[in-house]
């Protein structure tokens, strides 16, 4: 019953979340903006919404693939479709509920695959891992190439949290944030070992001890040079999906692949904010637009809207196809291996 009351609080606050945003962006557009909106996406390159849809379905297709070279060291060679399918049901459930997405696909692909989901859980955590630093290494170029127009953007961004009223970075709340951090894991670790005989402790102790195994599987991958490869492809998809977003607008169409990386970094930041990035996305959009030298409440709301669309259309209507399919055939894939 709690854990149900806090997985709804956790959902309304962060809707809730995305509802503000949702207003931040739009509250300063009048009737003359509307129109200049509507009038860009009307005159826009429509027929680039296809290769941006092929980009990020072929993108999630690559993460089954590479997911599955994971799974492979633990001994679980799970079927290419079953992984592809949770993949987009995952993504669909974390549109609603952000992490809920990761925990739903490792069920029912243990479920249906007879796989154990804590393991499962421990390569899902490399995935993110390995995802955050692909996306500070796309942070990085885009602050390489891209200085003039985003770096004092970034820096009020990011900075503000460890930074003091001066501006500058503050010693102590980066002690404070490691020290909590630690603290954390201590007590964590301390509570495994006092009170290790208790039932629910125990299950908690397993579920972590399958986690560091799913973990481990990192190590254990036998074909290091094509998961690289695919990784690379991954994030290379989703550069391609945005560049070929902002050239649907000719508005935009000159920014190119600097444009692509540094709204692909920025971007990025929004879809984690919120539930499949509702009002936070557009939102970053429409202000590092805006650092190009574009207006705010027009183009900028205009290609923010646009590029968040295009990657809630793929991942609503594949994660709904693709949940129906899933479904369809291990149910029947079951009813017939009981009859046999």
């Amino acid at each position: 019953m709690m854990k149900s009351f806090v997985t709804i609080l956790q959902y309304v606050f962060f809707l809730g979340l995305g509802v503000l945003f949702v207003w931040l962006t739009v509250r300063g557009i009048g009737t003359d903006e509307w129109q200049h909106i509507t009038l860009s996406l009307k005159n826009a390159r429509h027929w680039v919404i296809l290769p941006v849809l092929a980009f990020l379905l072929l993108s999630h297709y690559l993460r089954a693939l590479r997911w599955k070279l994971l799974m492979a060291p633990l001994g679980y060679a799970p079927t290419t479709f079953n992984t592809f399918a949770v993949v987009m049901i995952g993504y669909l459930v974390n549109a609603g509920v952000p992490r809920l997405g990761e925990v739903v696909k490792c069920t029912l692909l243990a479920k249906y695959e007879k796989l154990r989901a804590d393991r499962l859980v421990g390569t899902i955590v490399i995935e993110r891992i390995i995802d955050l630093v692909c996306l500070l290494v796309v942070f990085f170029l885009a602050l390489i190439f891209q200085w003039h127009v985003i770096g004092d953007f970034t820096i009020n961004l990011f900075g503000n949290f460890f930074s003091d009223n001066a501006g500058k970075i503050s010693s102590f709340k980066v002690f404070l944030f490691l020290t909590i951090v630690a603290f954390i894991l201590l007590a964590f670790y301390f509570i495994l070992k006092r009170f290790g005989h208790i039932d629910i402790i125990v299950r908690v102790k397993k579920i972590v001890i399958g986690i560091l195994h799913g973990l481990n599987s990192i190590r254990l991958v036998r074909q290091k040079a094509l998961f690289l490869l695919y990784t690379v492809a991954i994030w290379g998809l989703y550069l391609m999906s945005t560049t070929a977003g902002i050239y649907a607008l000719h508005e935009t169409d000159h920014l190119g692949f600097a444009g692509g990386l540094t709204t692909l970094a920025i971007g990025s930041v929004g879809m984690i904010i919120t539930p499949g990035g509702i009002g936070a996305y557009p939102l970053l959009v429409a202000k590092l637009v805006e650092l190009y030298g574009l207006d705010f409440d027009t183009i900028g709301t205009a290609l923010g809207w646009l590029l968040w669309s295009a990657q809630t259309v793929i991942i609503l209507v594949a994660g709904v196809v693709f949940f129906a399919l899933f479904s369809i055939k291990n149910k029947r894939l079951q009813a017939s291996e009981s009859n046999s």
